[in-house]
């Protein structure tokens, strides 16, 4: 059982930078892949970026290339997410997620295990 719960999340204005964090515990963090996903209000909850047990592959959606960036601390069994240059499309809530069946980056949801609760992030333009 992995618990996962995100912070960081809050109300930004366009252009602006937000980090999100994701605190993990309960299994071993370091040799799963991570990913980070988002769901806006009448939408599907989408990928953002994943990234591999090790932390040397990464990967993101489009809209994200550039402007985000998803890195790891196995240490501190923390994920995290930069978000920079942030747009008013951006607002959703954002979601960590483990895919504990995986060591590579991950785009699918299926792929993934374990969820947090989510956090808030809006995005005023």
């Amino acid at each position: 059982q992995v618990h996962l719960v995100e912070s960081g999340g809050g109300l930004a204005q366009a252009g602006d930078s937000l980090r999100l964090s994701c605190a993990a515990s309960g299994r071993t963090f370091s040799s799963e892949t991570m990913g980070w996903f988002r769901q806006a209000p009448g939408k599907e909850r989408e990928f953002v970026a994943s990234i591999s047990w090790g932390g040397r592959y990464t990967d993101y959606t489009d809209s994200g290339k550039g402007r985000f960036t998803i890195s790891r601390d196995n240490v501190k069994n923390t994920l995290y997410l930069q978000m920079n240059s942030l747009k008013s499309e951006d607002t959703a809530v954002y979601y960590c997620a483990a895919a504990s069946r995986y060591s590579g980056t991950r785009r699918s949801l299926r792929d993934y295990d374990y969820w947090g609760q989510g956090t808030q992030v809006t995005v005023s333009s």
